[in-house]
């Protein structure tokens, strides 16, 4: 099976289109891998497979901030905004976890942009819905304290099961330092809504967090 058939972004491509996409090649790369860095020019379109990319900001106080994930039918902003743009990156990105992704160079994504109206469409409309993630990741930020967008990204990140993750890269999730995410976890876990271990946690009382989270709107 090609691997355009295991890409939700290009299983309604024409057939000119996937011929000349079946002859890019699928690369595996381990837990974080750099893609790119803030300054570097852009290659190509990044179709992920399998995995994740995390593509976020650093400010020069070292605090962190993700700005979005590219999972298997989501596309990255940064580089369509660069091959259209061309402008350079303004973020990085990492992987998270191993990942498969295909790269397609820039010659082959402007090829394909100025011949094919599905490729066009599936660019256009993958950039559309990650501009508006963007825009509610950017009202979140503005307008919601730091404890409420922790709220929101427990209940993302619960399914039931135990959490893997720092407190550092929860901050970094949510744009805020350390120690406000480990003052508030602390509070929750007095609380019983959460239970705490080095790198990993468990959200204990969902519907607390749930009407914690709603409170905010």
């Amino acid at each position: 099976m090609s691997w355009l058939d295991s890409s939700p972004l290009m299983r309604d491509m024409d057939d000119a289109a996937r011929a000349r996409l079946a002859l890019m090649s699928p690369i595996t790369l381990p837990h974080d891998q750099v893609l790119f860095r803030p300054g570097d020019a852009v290659q190509g379109y990044v179709i992920v497979l399998e995995g994740c990319v995390n593509v976020g900001l650093s400010g020069t106080n070292g605090r962190e901030m993700l700005l979005y994930a590219v999972t298997p039918g989501q596309s990255c902003i940064q580089s369509t905004l660069g091959l259209l743009g061309g402008e350079d990156y303004s973020a990085e990105a990492r992987t998270h976890g191993p990942t498969r992704l295909v790269l397609l160079p820039k010659p082959v994504f402007m090829e394909l942009l100025s011949r094919s109206d599905q490729f066009r469409n599936m660019v256009m409309r993958a950039f559309s819905d990650r501009m508006q993630m963007l825009m509610h990741l950017l009202e979140k930020v503005t307008f919601q304290r730091a404890e409420h967008r922790l709220a929101d990204r427990l209940l993302q990140l619960d399914q039931g099961d135990e959490i893997t993750i720092t407190q550092n890269e929860l901050a970094r999730d949510i744009g805020t330092a350390r120690e406000v995410v480990s003052r508030r976890l602390e509070a929750w876990a007095k609380r019983g809504w959460v239970e705490t271990g080095r790198g990993r946690l468990r959200v204990v009382n969902r519907p607390a967090l749930e009407d914690f989270a709603l409170s905010a709107q």
